[in-house]
């Protein structure tokens, strides 16, 4: 399976709800702004902790939102593709 059929077959059923979708936004944003902020820094321990500040958002979207398993369960490098892809989407306004 491509990247392309995983993201529009298998992540995106997962994301319908769109507060959950703002959930993975956030905790996307938080990651970038923690791992622009360790590297402008010198702080290490933010970069090494920025890639893990998603999760949080994202599986608590899952788990009481959707009600389903998050995807980065499933295939985590897959899913961490998509869930850039996703954010990319959200913020151009085609999701």
């Amino acid at each position: 399976m491509t990247l392309d059929e995983y993201y529009n077959e298998i992540y995106l059923p997962l994301h319908k709800n769109k507060y959950n979708r703002a959930l993975h936004f956030v905790g996307t944003l938080l990651t970038v702004t923690l791992l622009i902020a360790g590297l402008a820094t010198g702080n290490w321990i933010l970069c090494l902790l920025a890639p893990f500040v998603v999760y949080p958002f994202a599986w608590s979207g899952h788990f009481f939102l959707e009600k389903n398993m998050p995807a980065a369960f499933s295939a985590p490098y897959y899913a961490r593709f998509s869930d850039w892809r996703m954010c990319l989407e959200i913020a151009l306004g085609k999701i």
